[in-house]
């Protein structure tokens, strides 16, 4: 089994049997214990100098207060990632839009298409920024490729500023 992250490359874990991982760069995983989902595991990590500096100095900036807490984040990421690429998945998310409502019929563009998507679209929130500019936030739930066509959609209507999906999981399986 393999995970890939683009933004965290030490992230990279190739299972060699049932209690050991390893990683690019020398870094090695190794768990102690019988694996049961409701007991937490303690492993060893050997990891290079400048690699563990590199993940303190990480570590303190997002305020973890543990390795561990750190690392389970990660692991988590990767498996919330990994069900994305299921678009027959359960997912659950935002569509962030920034867009000029003096636009000529945005507004009822960017209405009609929530109404196409009305069992997935399941909040909406709508911020005056100023004179001008609006934000809508809305929260999704559905299947995968449903809420990226949602995405895909809003976010390329001609005066649309900018938009951002972002996905997560229900929490299920991690």
């Amino acid at each position: 089994m393999t995970f890939t992250s683009k933004s965290a490359t030490f992230i990279k874990f190739v299972t060699r049997n049932r209690n050991e991982l390893h990683l690019p760069d020398g870094v090695h995983f190794h768990a102690h214990g019988e694996q049961n989902m409701s007991e937490l595991i303690r492993f060893g990590v050997s990891i290079e100098n400048h690699l563990l500096q590199q993940f303190d100095r990480l570590i303190q900036q997002r305020n973890y207060s543990t390795r561990s807490e750190a690392i389970r984040d990660l692991i988590r990421n990767e498996l919330v990632h990994e069900q994305w690429k299921d678009s027959e998945a359960g997912s659950i998310g935002t569509v962030t839009i920034i867009y000029d409502h003096h636009v000529r019929d945005l507004s009822s563009i960017l209405t009609s298409v929530q109404h196409d998507f009305n069992e997935q679209i399941i909040s909406t929130m709508h911020v005056h920024l100023d004179h001008y500019n609006c934000l809508e936030v809305l929260a999704v739930k559905g299947k995968t490729k449903t809420i990226r066509e949602i995405a895909d959609r809003l976010i390329s209507i001609k005066g649309v500023k900018h938009g951002k999906l972002v996905m997560t999981t229900r929490g299920e399986h991690v």
